[in-house]
């Protein structure tokens, strides 16, 4: 009689660990991708909240999630601790632990916890890399102490239930207070899997090797492209160092995936299949994060953002990877539709807040702006939870919600354009003026004071507006039936 793999069966003969499911052969692997696509595609295409397109983005990037899971599982053969961090840090704390302390925040509040937190523990780096949006360098002395940093990761997993954590900088490998550095972090928080962005060059065979007996961070090592592109913003030499670092990876059976910044000198070819190619089938990297050019920290100019018509066809690019090639690649912008939005200012169900080396609490990495620090929050003897109140955040999540979430699935607005500081600059600069967030450096203060900047950003909405909404009002404004 033929045996039907059926994800039911399999957890009899394997065990009901996902690690011994997963792990088991490539059958059984298939199998399981298979029965997530029978049955999400149907589960999505039936929820009318949403349009149809919009459910179709996300059953695509679930595969493609899928997809680079089993990649993790297939790199870490002799790298049990990423195997086990990756089930027990993130898949069983997210789906399962999670939910306890999700509902009970939600009791207490009216509303949802936000997923994850982003976190620059120090300004610090190595390199100096042209309109680095932090203004990092090796002159920067700015970051958090131990205890602090320690607290806060401890307090967003006890009170939200948030098992994720972004680590950016400065360049965080460099990071160390009291004698500790990430490496500790991980160790101690092992109930949270965290995602570093890293200049890469770093990373020797035995940085790889520490990274993998914790398990439980994955390094994005950013790149503009091939060598040239790369050295030309961040240094000579430093492609090769990220090769390098590459290699002590993939031979350590760690995780690691790529972070793109495109700009308008790049956003032609960045996404094209021969950079994804190099990188995830030549470099054996899981993932990519794409970034578009902000104008903020070392570069206040607007001169080199994407162009509504460049955002267009990496629009159509970034899809054409995740559905066609079934890579998972995000675009914190293009891919609104898979996040429902905005997920800044702390919102519920996927969002997050920034905190910097000074302790400053922004609505995102890219929004430069501060109501509160963490480090005045916790002298007057709050927690996180405080920091949620802002009214200033409270603003932005209400702007989202009138906006897209809470809307009508045939009215909800152009999430193609999502982002309140680059695509809705009009609006959220009134917020800034009601609100006052202290600037979180001087080039955001000077911002506040150039009529070019909010003119240039206003333009641009209506620009990005002309090309998108098309798209928009077309392509996704249609009732899941």
């Amino acid at each position: 009689m033929k045996t039907v793999y059926s994800p039911w069966n399999m957890l009899v003969k394997y065990g009901s660990s996902p690690l011994g499911l997963l792990a088991a052969n490539s059958i059984i692997r298939e199998g399981a991708i298979r029965h997530y696509e029978r049955r999400t595609h149907s589960r999505l295409l039936k929820n009318h909240s949403y349009p149809r397109q919009v459910q179709e983005d996300k059953f695509y990037m679930g595969r493609a999630t899928i997809s680079a899971m089993v990649k993790v599982f297939q790199g870490a053969k002799n790298a049990p601790q990423v195997r086990r961090a990756l089930i027990n840090s993130l898949i069983l704390n997210i789906f399962l632990k999670r939910k306890s302390r999700v509902k009970e925040f939600k009791r207490q509040f009216g509303f949802g916890p936000p997923t994850f937190l982003v976190i620059g523990p120090g300004k610090f780096c190595n390199l100096k890399c042209t309109g680095c949006y932090a203004n990092s360098s090796s002159d920067a002395s700015e970051k958090l102490d131990w205890p602090t940093l320690n607290r806060i990761i401890t307090e967003k997993t006890e009170l939200w239930g948030s098992c994720f954590t972004v680590i950016t900088g400065g360049e965080p490998t460099l990071y160390e207070s009291q004698g500790k550095t990430l490496i500790d972090l991980a160790r101690e928080h092992q109930d949270n899997y965290f995602l570093m962005y890293t200049n890469g060059t770093l990373i020797d065979e035995e940085m790889a090797r520490k990274l993998a007996e914790v398990g439980n961070i994955t390094p994005a090592i950013s790149v503009e492209g091939f060598e040239k592109e790369t050295d030309a913003r961040r240094g000579k030499g430093v492609h090769q160092k990220i090769l390098r670092a590459m290699k002590n990876l993939r031979e350590a059976g760690v995780p690691f995936g790529i972070s793109i910044t495109a700009t308008k000198n790049n956003a032609d070819w960045i996404l094209d299949d021969e950079t994804f190619d190099y990188y995830f089938d030549m470099q054996g990297a899981i993932y990519c994060w794409v970034f578009q050019f902000m104008p903020i920290g070392r570069s206040t100019s607007l001169e080199l953002m994407v162009s509504p018509e460049q955002r267009v066809k990496m629009f159509r690019q970034y899809k054409h990877l995740v559905k066609d090639k079934q890579l998972f690649v995000a675009d914190f912008w293009n891919s609104g539709a898979v996040a429902d939005g905005c997920i800044s200012a702390g919102r519920s169900g996927g969002g997050y807040l920034y905190i910097d080396w000074n302790g400053k609490i922004s609505p995102c990495v890219f929004n430069p702006y501060a109501p509160l620090n963490i480090n005045t929050v916790y002298k007057r003897g709050g927690t996180l939870n405080d920091a949620l109140s802002a009214p200033f955040f409270q603003a932005i999540r209400n702007w989202e919600d009138q906006y897209y979430r809470k809307r009508r699935a045939d009215e909800k607005g152009n999430i193609i354009m999502t982002c309140p500081i680059k695509d809705h600059y009009e609006m959220l600069r009134g917020l800034i003026d009601k609100y006052h967030p202290e600037p979180m450096d001087e080039a955001a203060a000077q911002a506040l004071s150039d009529p070019e900047y909010k003119k240039g950003l206003i333009k641009y909405h209506n620009e990005l507006a002309e090309a998108t909404n098309p798209i928009w009002e077309k392509e996704y404004l249609e009732v899941s039936s």
